[in-house]
């Protein structure tokens, strides 16, 4: 399970950005049955940028334009 902070912090610093990448990466890789993506208010982390927990491991600070990095190193690189 991926999720994605959509509080108010991570909301200004562009999480809805990082949900729409997401959405198209697993689509491209064909995870739709296999990932599940979900928005969850406060992670936790507010001042260090968009938040993500994957299976329960936080990594701070992700913004758009690492999304596509992020997903290749945690989701393809088998964390999920």
């Amino acid at each position: 399970m991926i999720e994605i902070c959509i509080g108010s912090a991570c909301h200004l610093k562009g999480s809805y950005n990082v949900i729409q990448d997401m959405k198209r990466l697993i689509a491209e890789h064909q995870l739709e049955d296999t990932i599940e993506l979900k928005s969850s208010f406060c992670l936790g982390a507010c001042g260090r940028g968009v938040s993500i927990r994957v299976n329960g491991e936080r990594i701070y600070s992700i913004q758009s334009n690492e999304t596509e990095d992020f997903f290749n190193k945690y989701i393809a690189g088998g964390l999920l």
